[in-house]
């Protein structure tokens, strides 16, 4: 209460910091504060509502992985997506705390990559026109780096790009700290683009796997017997989505070529695809 407290116009960082290692001391700490925190921001009182989002970027901060993992469920991000949504308190939240929630959960999608119920939360937004676009973040606001941070890391692997930002990080000039927030972001931009990648990879070959699964079920039925005309036009749908899914797999063989055992892994998929449909157009010119 004294943290958010309205009628204090700055911020209490005395109170927010005993709450950050209340919320470290305490087994529960995490639940027990997003709850809080989570009925603090729906206030309609607007400076509760932005004091309270304060101390919850100061425990994404200073509160480690189990708050991490608390604040990444739907159960809590529903919450803040309430502030949002014309259906609950975003018809009368003020756009401030509107633009502020946005901007936070925003910032989680590039700090946290790996945490797939912030990245759902954040495009569900999006799809259904809540947030037009992605807010710009300060430069001059350090944000919480990603913890762990993603194994093979540009920073782990660009000896260069780790030296710089070494030496700007231990500057005490601000124009030297937010150089040091822009590459920070564009190497994280990288790393995003490099795990979506791997995550359309995933889920193309793996489509391609059930679908030429499911041709050869329908074709060995075939061998049995006439299809009826339920399974023609399964045949026929799946014959189409292999012809959608082949400009998949040449897209992904042209991110993937740097990388031969993922590119080696496409192109087996591509033959497959490439017997199904060829099967799929034999039966159907049959039929």
């Amino acid at each position: 209460d004294e943290a958010t407290d309205p009628s204090i116009s700055e911020e209490n960082w005395e109170c927010i910091q005993r709450f950050c290692e209340q919320v470290n001391a305490d087994t529960e700490g995490p639940l027990l504060a997003l709850r809080l925190l989570a009925h603090k921001i729906q206030s309609p009182q607007e400076g509760e509502a932005l004091h309270a989002l304060t101390v919850l970027e100061t425990c994404v901060n200073n509160c480690g992985d189990r708050f991490h993992s608390e604040m990444a469920k739907f159960r809590f991000l529903n919450e803040l997506i309430k502030v949002l949504s014309p259906k609950y308190y975003g018809i009368w939240s003020s756009e401030k705390v509107k633009s502020r929630v946005t901007e936070v959960i925003f910032s989680w999608t590039v700090w946290f990559p790996q945490e797939v119920k912030i990245q759902d939360a954040y495009q569900m937004l999006k799809k259904q026109g809540i947030v037009k676009e992605d807010p710009k973040l300060p430069e001059d606001k350090i944000l919480p780096p990603p913890s762990p941070r993603p194994q093979n890391s540009i920073f782990d692997t660009d000896e260069e790009k780790s030296k710089l930002l070494a030496r700007l990080l231990k500057s005490s000039h601000p124009e030297d700290l937010q150089a040091a927030n822009r590459l920070i972001q564009s190497v994280v931009r990288e790393e995003q683009e490099k795990s979506a990648q791997v995550s359309r990879r995933v889920n193309t070959l793996s489509e391609v796997s059930e679908t030429v699964t499911r041709v050869d079920e329908l074709l060995e039925s075939h061998r049995r017997h006439e299809l009826s005309p339920a399974d023609q036009e399964t045949l026929q749908a799946l014959s189409q989505r292999c012809e959608k899914l082949r400009p998949l797999l040449f897209r992904l063989a042209s991110e993937a070529v740097p990388d031969e055992e993922a590119l080696a892994e496409i192109l087996q998929a591509s033959d497959k695809l490439s017997w199904a449909l060829g099967q799929c157009r034999q039966v159907v010119a049959s039929q």
